[in-house]
């Protein structure tokens, strides 16, 4: 591997500069910094269509009678 990688001190110039806080944002909340990481539904409205499509399906088999095989 290369000097570069395994050198302790290659941080040294900028380890103990200030932390940048940009002039023209206003610093954001804790609680809007966590909402961005948050869970969402990926798949909104997904349990809700799978109930419809379910509902169509019974309904639409009303009258046929299935046959259910014992093995």
């Amino acid at each position: 591997m290369s000097e570069y990688y395994n050198d302790p001190h290659k941080y040294d110039d900028i380890i103990h500069l200030p932390h940048h806080q940009s002039a023209e944002r206003p610093h954001m909340s804790l609680h809007d910094r966590a909402a961005q990481f948050a869970p969402f539904a990926a798949l909104s409205g997904y349990e809700e269509a799978i109930g419809e499509t379910v509902a169509l399906t019974e309904a639409e088999n009303d009258g046929i009678v299935a046959l259910e095989i014992y093995t």
